[in-house]
């Protein structure tokens, strides 16, 4: 049938073409997965996975931060508030006691989810039934406690921790992360964005208070940074502005302040990959300085609970 057009289509007669052996391919079958094999294990499911991209990122994770315990190198975890929302405290506390924790940090809202699940044993409000008439963000214990516990001075990771050994109901402390790790004496950094958090509409808030505790915590948390150096690991959790714009500046004085700070492992971990993590987190921290960043995809309540059970898997 004639065409209307004034072009048609290429004649491909002439088309070089090479051979399949001889061109080879990035993708080979024994890199592909294998059948998971019953009663196999946490270990024998993570050996299953294809040797290709995320397969391979998760276990190479999984070796950096056993490698890190076993080295005496920090294990900084960094999160957002979904982590604690998630129910996934009693997995960190658990990894804090195995040593693959070494370090927390959260954003203002982790902490104050935290804070409520010791208090109550419950947290996270429903903001559509509460936001009309402005009762969004105003218990009073909360904001009252937290906002107090502030106000006597020193870090707010270490504050509220210290608060909740006198505060929590004994049947939620176990579930509570700032408690437990300021019973074990790991330190609890606090990174308050001033704005975001429901205490900061509270009439007991102390804004200086509030400003010297989280400035404290940065401070904090750059000496912690600076222990990364060859081989330690620096974990992103569910945190998409605030802990990776932390993260970065942490790196960033460490350095101009003389110590070196290269050759460690960083880690993304989100349901969604945004931009902050992955070039604060992931990208930027290892130009010209070695080590790796990586990037797994997936909800909290799955990917760190797999994390922790691969870790487990391998201690003797």
């Amino acid at each position: 049938m004639s065409s209307r057009y004034d072009v048609g289509p290429i004649d491909l007669s002439g088309l070089k073409t090479v051979p399949l052996g001889a061109r080879g391919g990035k993708v080979k079958q024994a890199d592909f997965a294998q059948v998971y094999a019953k009663g196999a294990g946490v270990a024998g499911f993570i050996e299953s996975l294809p040797h290709i991209l995320a397969g391979d990122s998760l276990r190479e994770v999984v070796t950096a931060i056993a490698a890190a315990r076993d080295k005496k190198k920090p294990v900084i975890w960094g999160m957002g508030g979904h982590v604690i929302k998630c129910g996934l405290a009693p997995v960190l506390i658990d990894l804090m006691h195995r040593g693959f924790a070494t370090a927390f940090a959260m954003n203002g809202s982790a902490s104050i989810h935290d804070f409520e699940i010791a208090l109550a044993g419950y947290t996270s409000e429903d903001v559509e039934a509460v936001l009309p008439d402005g009762r969004f963000g105003s218990a009073e214990e909360t904001g009252r406690e937290w906002n107090a516990a502030l106000s006597d001075g020193g870090g707010a990771g270490e504050a509220l921790g210290r608060a909740l050994d006198r505060l929590a109901v004994e049947a939620h402390a176990p579930a509570s992360l700032l408690l437990q790790a300021w019973r074990a004496r790991v330190p609890v950094t606090v990174h308050v964005a001033v704005g975001t958090d429901t205490p900061h509409t509270h009439p007991a808030v102390n804004a200086a208070a509030l400003g010297s505790a989280t400035h404290h915590d940065f401070r904090l948390f750059c000496s912690l940074v600076a222990g990364l150096n060859t081989g330690g690991v620096y974990v992103n959790a569910g945190s998409a502005v605030v802990m990776p714009e932390v993260f970065l500046k942490a790196v960033s004085c460490v350095r101009n302040l003389g110590h070196e700070l290269r050759d460690f492992t960083t880690v993304n971990l989100d349901f969604l990959q945004h931009y902050r993590p992955r070039v604060n987190v992931v990208e930027r921290p290892h130009a010209q300085a070695g080590g790796r960043g990586y990037a797994l995809t997936g909800h909290h309540e799955i990917m760190i609970p797999l994390i922790a059970a691969a870790l487990i898997e391998r201690e003797p």
